[in-house]
């Protein structure tokens, strides 16, 4: 058995169904071995990264280790690549599973598995490893859209946490139905709207569709020249961009953006003042373009050389 120490909060990714599985699964698990209710908070990468680490015992899920998370009587469960090595955190870490996986088999030891859960606990691992091969890989695509499109939340909030209740779910319906239907038509229409950012990174213009579907058979058809390709959502207030690659520098590209994931699939948000799909093009642009003598000091020179650019 894996000895755990109780946790004052457990913290998880909030972007994708990983997460979602992983962070419930930790709850669970906790209710088990210390029959109190842990609170769950949920983060993307950006306010991950600022986010202050004031309590004494956490466990967190589905985020890269760093030194930060170094920290006597916290628990890491990740399958990123890190190149920091525990000292005081304990890490539990497997770059060939997924993060639910891992909380799943955590549950197992203490006797909390099911079909249901065997079941999802695959669905999920095809899905973010991203396991083309595998004969679940098109439904597995369709459970990890729940989360893109509903948001990690408003799904939460609709299984009451139950994440079994995620399995032939109805609103698996409208994902397949989508997935025929729009992907097609997304995929031809992108293919002819891709805009250089740099020579290396082009951006990828969205109608209908699974964006993620569509970039990566725009990687794999080799049917654009960039080796790197970002797609960009504005939600609220906030620009998300995605990042796609197939031979890790989708990585490389999100970090420079206070971002993170993995080698080929990762995501950053955009500052706050980024407000918009085209503002947030020449901020890609002006952040990516080779370093000059007079490097850029603020966000506000920025927008003053976007402001000079567009007259």
């Amino acid at each position: 058995m894996t000895a755990l120490p109780r946790p004052e909060v457990i913290l998880t990714h909030e972007s994708d169904l990983d997460g979602l599985l992983a962070g419930v699964l930790l709850q669970r698990l906790a209710r088990r071995l210390f029959g109190d209710d842990i609170p769950l908070q949920a983060y993307h990468y950006n306010f991950w990264k600022q986010r202050e680490l004031r309590e004494r015992a956490a466990w967190v899920a589905d985020f890269t280790f760093e030194t930060r998370l170094d920290r006597t009587d916290w628990v890491v469960i990740d399958h990123h690549i890190t190149d920091t090595a525990p000292k005081n955190a304990q890490l539990i870490h497997d770059v060939n599973k997924s993060a639910g996986l891992l909380c799943y088999e955590l549950c197992k030891e203490e006797g909390l598995a099911s079909p249901a859960l065997d079941r999802l606990a695959h669905l999920n691992n095809v899905a973010d490893l991203f396991l083309e091969d595998d004969p679940d890989f098109v439904l597995a695509g369709d459970y990890a859209s729940l989360v893109k499109t509903y948001q990690f939340w408003n799904l939460h909030a609709l299984i009451g946490g139950e994440i079994e209740m995620l399995l032939d779910h109805p609103l698996l319906e409208v994902m397949a139905v989508k997935r025929r239907v729009e992907n097609p038509l997304g995929f031809e229409w992108s293919k002819s709207n891709v805009t250089e950012i740099t020579p290396t990174l082009g951006f990828v213009d969205t109608v209908v569709g699974n964006n993620n579907l569509i970039v990566h058979q725009l990687l794999e058809e080799r049917a654009v020249k960039y080796p790197v390709l970002v797609t960009l959502l504005r939600r609220g207030n906030m620009v998300f961009a995605s990042f796609r690659s197939r031979n890790g520098e989708a990585l490389k590209t999100a970090e420079q953006f206070q971002g993170g994931g993995h080698a080929n699939a990762a995501g950053a948000i955009l500052p706050k003042s980024i407000r918009n799909i085209p503002d947030a093009v020449d901020y890609l642009r002006l952040i990516l373009r080779p370093q000059t003598s007079q490097p850029l000091n603020s966000l506000e020179s920025l927008f003053a050389e976007i402001e000079l650019e567009k007259k």
